[in-house]
């Protein structure tokens, strides 16, 4: 009778055969544009002759490629593709759905998304908190850009061609118009802005960006509350929760923090 311990088990093989070339996948990604093959071994913790093996695999099918002039690797045309299509699909009011609902839960504070539209910040998801509260905000409404936490934020990581004509505007109402420009370069410095009631008396409020797989814009998360039991401090544990939810989801929008950077 055949050995049954003897008998190899393809298909945790070719899971691990998929693993390890995923791993591969990643790791162009990690040391792009181009890498040599020493130092995509080393990266990935495999010999040279194992990585190398996979690389013709991947070469093959289109998802990775070598440079003529220098033997380096780089990702090839179908991973690119893949790519593209990812990026294609990925909604952030779906993506920040669920941050958004867990975050007003554990907050029990008003929370909601702003995107950048025509006008400006404009609200397009709220979760209101479970006790009665007065909303600053609803669906649709387009909020001030330097006298709310949003429009702040969007200020601050924006390029500056998009916010041009409604900072200039809103500058006006500044006698000090140097003031709020520091303010937008200390918000990309802390990577979120509070403000106590400057768009509503009594009603404070918290906002962290939300980042693209390009490491640009793509939304803002903000919490409100009422000052009176509301913590906005940009240190305090409300802070830290809204900045935990934006940054899980800017990852699963595809961004990647530089090391020792968040967003």
């Amino acid at each position: 009778m055949a050995n049954v311990n003897s008998v190899p088990d393809t298909g945790k093989q070719k899971v691990r055969s998929a693993e390890i070339g995923t791993d591969i996948l990643k790791a162009l990604a990690q040391l792009a544009p181009s890498t040599s093959l020493s130092r995509l071994a080393e990266h990935v913790g495999m010999p040279a002759s194992k990585v190398h093996r996979y690389l013709q695999a991947l070469i093959a099918s289109g998802f990775a490629e070598q440079e003529v002039a220098t033997n380096h690797y780089a990702l090839g045309r179908e991973a690119l593709r893949v790519g593209l299509a990812a990026l294609g699909s990925i909604n952030v009011l779906k993506v920040a759905a669920l941050p958004l609902v867990q975050l007003r839960d554990d907050l029990n504070e008003t929370c909601f998304l702003a995107v950048w539209g025509n006008q400006g910040a404009t609200v397009v998801s709220i979760e209101p908190a479970a006790r009665a509260v007065t909303l600053v905000t609803q669906i649709g409404s387009v909020l001030p850009l330097l006298s709310s936490s949003t429009g702040l934020v969007f200020a601050a990581y924006l390029p500056e061609h998009q916010t041009a004509s409604l900072l200039e505007e809103a500058l006006r109402a500044f006698e000090d118009g140097t003031q709020p420009l520091r303010t937008l370069q200390t918000i990309r410095e802390r990577g979120l802005h509070h403000v106590h009631g400057s768009l509503l008396p009594g009603v404070d409020a918290l906002s962290a960006p939300i980042l693209d797989a390009r490491g640009q814009i793509a939304a803002v998360m903000t919490v409100v509350g009422p000052a009176s039991t509301f913590d906005a401090d940009e240190r305090g544990p409300a802070a830290r929760r809204l900045l935990a939810a934006a940054q899980a989801t800017s990852w699963r929008m595809g961004y990647q923090a530089e090391d020792g950077v968040e967003a």
